[in-house]
């Protein structure tokens, strides 16, 4: 399997973006594939900079057996381009913020999370929606599929 850097990106890195990035580093841990992936999140805003994730957000990846210990809400650096293969928003929001930010997309690196799966579109924002259930049962749904897709096309 190729290397992959992926950074998962949402407004304030510290809800929807490091469930993904805790959720997708576990399901690559469990498949054996640490080797070849680096894992990241970070949000578009720098509202939240320096914090940590956000309490509910702690406690569903807890119950989930998932630690986010020392993560703290980052804002995406011109570097980030360069650094990563795959720039995975939220939202279609997330991926205007960052075509915006890095003054384009030339090498097609940004995607949806939820189009690598059978239900494309956005995740929600559970900072507004309190939906903290059903964007971590979609950001499951993605880093399977997302996965997944790596996998396949790896073959």
């Amino acid at each position: 399997m190729k290397y992959t850097s992926i950074l998962f990106v949402c407004h304030g890195n510290i809800c929807r973006s490091p469930m993904a990035e805790f959720v997708m580093k576990d399901l690559v841990q469990r498949a054996g594939l640490e080797p070849f992936f680096q894992i990241a999140s970070a949000g578009t805003s720098s509202e939240e900079f320096g914090n940590p994730v956000y309490p509910p957000v702690r406690r569903l990846l807890a119950a989930h057996r998932l630690a986010c210990t020392g993560k703290y809400a980052r804002k995406i650096t011109a570097e980030d381009y360069h650094d990563y293969d795959m720039l995975v928003g939220m939202e279609e929001v997330n991926i205007r913020n960052m075509i915006r930010f890095f003054g384009g997309d030339p090498e097609g690196k940004l995607s949806l999370l939820m189009n690598y799966t059978d239900t494309p579109g956005n995740v929600d924002d559970p900072w507004y929606s309190g939906n903290f259930t059903g964007v971590w049962n979609d950001i499951q749904k993605g880093c399977s599929g997302l996965l997944e897709f790596l996998k396949e096309k790896a073959k």
